[in-house]
């Protein structure tokens, strides 16, 4: 199965190696029909703290590094 790859922007960098990543996403809602915003944060693993706050991210699911972050960030998104 492929691992997941989603686009965010870093709303937290202050714990090591980790930023907080806010990814949004629009679905219809199914009786509604009504195009809604979801947003979720997902912690990433960043081994060198070089993503700053408002940066724009990739990141991939990954292995456990801790209990709340399974992912990973593999590069900016343009």
């Amino acid at each position: 199965m492929p691992k997941k790859i989603l686009n965010g922007v870093v709303v937290s960098d202050k714990p090591n190696k980790t930023v907080t990543v806010l990814v949004e996403r629009k679905y219809q809602h199914p009786i509604l029909k009504k195009v809604m915003k979801a947003r979720k944060k997902y912690n990433a693993h960043d081994e060198e703290n070089k993503f700053k706050i408002g940066d724009k991210v990739s990141i991939r699911e990954s292995r456990p590094f801790s209990k709340n972050k399974k992912f990973e960030v593999i590069g900016d998104f343009k």
